[in-house]
């Protein structure tokens, strides 16, 4: 006895939106010359989604039968927009070994639906506030966005990285949001302004988040009050001495003399010349040269002379980026990068974090070398690139552990301002960003994970690096 079936779906595609549902025909003919019963079961990525009735048909010999397939993706990132192909499994009772497997495909139409939340909504501080700015993506097609910040009479300005995301369905972009106070409040109370964090898609309008930045004031109000009320006080007690100011005479001016005395002279005093005036230039020792900026040594011995000179005063210990890399580590969770840069005829820099700028923008100022340090990232290496010098012959790579200092570049006066550099974690990706002399900021870039990346100037520029900025 032969088995054959014959199946035919109509119509072979079809089109549904997210969210709601289409129906495709699957038709069945019995072309064996048995009775037979088969069961229908979706198979492939939409088979969740996917539903048959009835799920089983019995036909006699030459007979047709139809079974409808209801196709209902959700409204989520799940639902990939574009063709997808599906597939309904048929299975004889009397014959299960002749299996047939009719495909198909099911166009999905793309939607957008993006997200965005500020954490938190309100924050504090006297010079900045550091909000996160959270957007995700709950379509089926990829989003790419600007982000931008505004305020009620321009009091604030923002610095957001990155200032651009393109984000996947179903994943999320968390931005690192600055803002400063254009207006330093020295006295009195804290200030609230409001703001809003923008997010612009191309063809949409744009979303906008609303947040708070609390600012307070440099010194409290009291102490305010207290000052001018000091101040008042000694301006009215100098007015008052100056006016009753008490007249000091001699008595003996007031005392008559007698007619035709004449007055004794009286032994002059000696004059005595003042005591010479310490020098004060006999104590100043001339600064020591030299030494690391990790931390000030100590003099040694002094040879004699016969005079006990004073203990010159230990200098404070200076902050590197490993120091400010292990205080934040301490306060925050996941992967960090701090850095500082060593500014031509200015020396180092204060350490910046995650994004923030170091150097100096816009003032002509060449950075000859950079102190970098990560956390949680198994350690940072990367190399220097000099102005006109290129790659310097001999140079190898340097590489520091978690929590300690890699340098670049040289503050030997004789060693040109860097150019570029490249970098390099090996857990994760680092993103970074150069201020180059003429040319302004080069714009963003990440590495792939693992991988090494160039930043500065373009070779074939040759213009000196003046500021960075590096996320990890």
């Amino acid at each position: 006895m032969g088995v054959s079936l014959w199946t035919s779906l109509e119509p072979a595609s079809a089109t549904v939106d997210p969210g709601s549902s289409t129906t495709v025909r699957l038709r069945v003919r019995n072309t064996g010359d048995i009775v037979d019963e088969y069961h229908f079961e979706p198979v492939g990525a939409l088979a969740p989604w996917t539903t048959v009735e009835p799920r089983s048909l019995r036909l006699y010999p030459g007979t047709t039968g139809t079974v409808e397939l209801t196709f209902a993706p959700p409204r989520t990132p799940d639902a990939t927009a574009g063709p997808n192909p599906y597939a309904v499994r048929i299975s004889p009772t009397e014959h299960p070994d002749a299996v047939t497997v009719p495909e198909g495909n099911l166009t999905i139409t793309p939607f957008t639906e993006v997200r965005a939340e500020l954490v938190p909504p309100t924050v504090k501080g006297r010079f900045r506030g550091r909000p996160r700015f959270a957007v995700d993506n709950l379509g089926n097609t990829k989003v790419t966005a600007s982000l931008s910040g505004s305020d009620t009479g321009d009091k604030l300005s923002y610095d957001l990285q990155p200032g651009n995301v393109q984000i996947e369905p179903g994943r999320a972009a968390f931005v690192k949001a600055t803002l400063r106070p254009k207006q330093i409040i020295w006295f009195g109370s804290k200030q609230e302004q409001p703001y809003a964090l923008t997010v612009r898609r191309s063809g949409t309008e744009p979303m906008e988040v609303d947040g708070t930045y609390v600012q307070r004031g440099f010194l409290p109000g009291w102490l305010a009050t207290t000052l001018g009320l000091l101040l008042a006080l000694s301006i009215a007690f100098l007015m008052i001495w100056l006016t009753y100011k008490p007249q000091v005479k001699s008595a003996a001016l007031e005392k008559p003399e007698k007619a035709g005395a004449v007055a004794e002279p009286k032994p002059s005093a000696p004059i005595k010349s003042p005591p010479p005036k310490p020098d004060d230039k006999a104590d100043e020792k001339p600064e020591k040269s030299g030494g690391g900026d990790e931390e000030e040594k100590g003099g040694g011995g002094g040879g004699g002379g016969g005079e006990d000179k004073p203990e010159k005063e230990k200098k404070p210990r200076k902050v590197t980026a490993a120091t400010a890399v292990r205080k934040l580590a301490e306060r925050e969770e996941g992967r960090h990068i701090c850095y500082r840069v060593y500014v031509e005829d200015g020396g180092w820099q204060k350490p910046e974090c995650d994004g923030a700028e170091a150097g100096s923008v816009g003032e002509g100022k060449a950075v000859k070398a950079l102190n970098v340090a990560v956390s949680r990232t198994d350690g940072v290496t990367g190399a220097s690139a000099f102005v006109i010098d290129g790659w310097r012959k001999g140079d190898e790579w340097e590489k520091a552990d978690d929590e300690r200092n890699m340098y670049l570049g040289s503050t030997d006066g004789d060693v040109n301002p860097m150019q570029g550099y490249t970098m390099q974690v090996f857990d994760g990706s680092v993103c970074h960003d150069a201020y180059v002399k003429d040319k302004q900021w080069m714009g963003q870039s990440c590495t792939e994970p693992g991988k090494w990346t160039y930043g500065g100037s373009p070779m074939e520029l040759n213009l000196q690096l003046e500021a960075v900025r590096f996320t990890v």
